[in-house]
């Protein structure tokens, strides 16, 4: 675009300057450290050193970076070319930690390549979807990403960290505060602080928890013990890469889902990026699936945790109408700064339960919001009604009875695994079952 969309403070190909664009990538960077945590839990899981959990965070973090500038630079090839970071991704991790106490380190890196290889596979298949993908499919889509976050936004807000954590009516003080100063900041906000209405939100909030928790206060003191500047330490476990095929399926499978999640929030970005688009144009989405595959494969061979594309930050560019993907090439570029400087990661990691699931659940209402207006932007009918209700049903009933599917048959553990994947999977299917009346009148024609 040549000349400003006044529809955003910045456009997709727009560049703010210097100043506004580092600070705009540093508010998506508050975004992406919270996944953080997942390789620093992984390392606890298997009682490892600090020396291995600040390598494996390091090297993540430099995974996470990688993906962010790939998927959203704008190569010929490769990558969606959207605002489109990269996090830790959650859906890799149980099975992750599966191989691990299979096989260590080495088992844990050689599924992760293996995973990423099968989503750079699915990618051209994209191309092939055009037909089974309505509008209001789209939508349906698009609102479930944002659904997707709602548990770790919730329970994060409540300053839950793990099962069985007490409640406390101070974490949810926090928590609610810091959101309403997001929302009413990007509602009342103008330029300044409608951009950085999450930031503020996140600084007032953390400075909320240090005044009225204590230990909010005295977790900080962890931070001199961190060394400023330090490099990842190869022990004997990030030397060796191997295989095991029944480790293959499981991997195969969550290489699917991961994909399909991506798929989603690449077809949201899209969608924020280029609303005039009268329907989806699936080359970048191909090459953003590509993007996403090649970076997961990256992780494991440099001895990372697999990436994922963010919803998060997809719903906090929608929100705040700034949509440059060189917001996101700068993210990757800190990220990747940061990895080598432990006493910012550990700082940043230190941010407030409640403060980040404000931000999560401030991003999350954007995406749940944007698909439900593109889900109802044209006419309903009865099958509308009947493929969109089917799919959500079973879909949210993934999250909320995962008991259930834990004693179900494989075939259907399978595909019954996630709101998002499990309402794509189905719509897509109940779309092409009720309308066969239609093909076979078009057929005889």
């Amino acid at each position: 675009m040549t000349q400003k969309n006044r529809k955003y403070e910045y456009s997709v190909n727009e560049v703010p300057p210097t100043g506004q664009l580092f600070v705009l990538s540093v508010q998506h960077v508050m975004l992406m450290v919270m996944s953080l945590c997942l390789p620093i839990l992984f390392a606890s899981q298997l009682n490892a050193s600090m020396e291995f959990t600040a390598s494996l965070l390091s090297l993540s973090m430099l995974a996470v970076g990688f993906g962010s500038i790939i998927q959203s630079v704008g190569l010929p090839f490769i990558g969606s070319g959207y605002l489109c970071p990269n996090l830790c991704g959650p859906s890799y991790f149980s099975l992750s930690l599966s191989a691990a106490w299979l096989g260590g380190l080495p088992l844990m890196r050689g599924m992760i390549i293996i995973a990423g290889i099968v989503e750079m596979a699915l990618a051209p298949i994209v191309q092939k979807l055009k037909r089974i993908f309505p509008t209001y499919v789209v939508g349906l889509v698009v609102a479930m990403v944002g659904v997707s976050i709602i548990k770790l936004s919730v329970t994060s807000v409540f300053g839950l960290a793990f099962y069985g954590d007490a409640i406390r009516s101070v974490d949810i003080f926090i928590g609610a505060i810091s959101l309403m100063i997001m929302v009413l900041s990007n509602i009342w906000g103008k330029g300044f602080i409608k951009m950085y209405c999450l930031l503020i939100g996140m600084v007032l909030g953390w400075l909320l928890a240090l005044i009225l928790v204590p230990e909010y206060w005295y977790s900080l003191f962890a931070v001199k013990s961190s060394p400023t500047f330090a490099l990842p330490s190869f022990g004997p476990e990030f030397k060796r890469i191997t295989f095991d095929l029944k480790m293959m399926i499981p991997f195969i499978v969550i290489a699917i889902s991961g994909s399909l999640k991506s798929f989603g929030n690449l077809l949201a970005a899209q969608k924020i990026s280029e609303p005039d688009l009268k329907e989806v144009n699936f080359a970048p989405i191909r090459k953003g699936l590509l993007a996403d595959g090649l970076s997961t494969s990256v992780a494991g061979l440099i001895g990372g945790m697999a990436v994922d594309t963010s919803s998060s930050n997809i719903g906090l560019a929608g929100a705040t109408k700034v949509v440059s993907r060189w917001i996101s090439v700068v993210a990757g570029i800190i990220f990747i700064i940061l990895a080598f400087f432990p006493k910012l990661i550990t700082a940043l990691s230190l941010i407030p339960k409640p403060v980040l699931g404000a931000s999560i659940l401030f991003s999350g209402c954007f995406m749940i919001c944007v698909g439900l207006k593109e889900m109802f932007s044209h006419s309903w009918d009865s099958r509308k009604t009947f493929v969109v209700g089917i799919s959500l049903i079973f879909g949210l009933s993934t999250a909320m009875l995962p008991e259930l599917y834990a004693r179900a048959p494989e075939f259907i553990k399978t595909f019954f695994t996630d709101p998002l994947p499990t309402t794509t999977i189905l719509a897509v299917l109940l779309h092409q079952i009720f309308n066969l009346d239609k093909v076979f009148s078009r057929s005889k024609k």
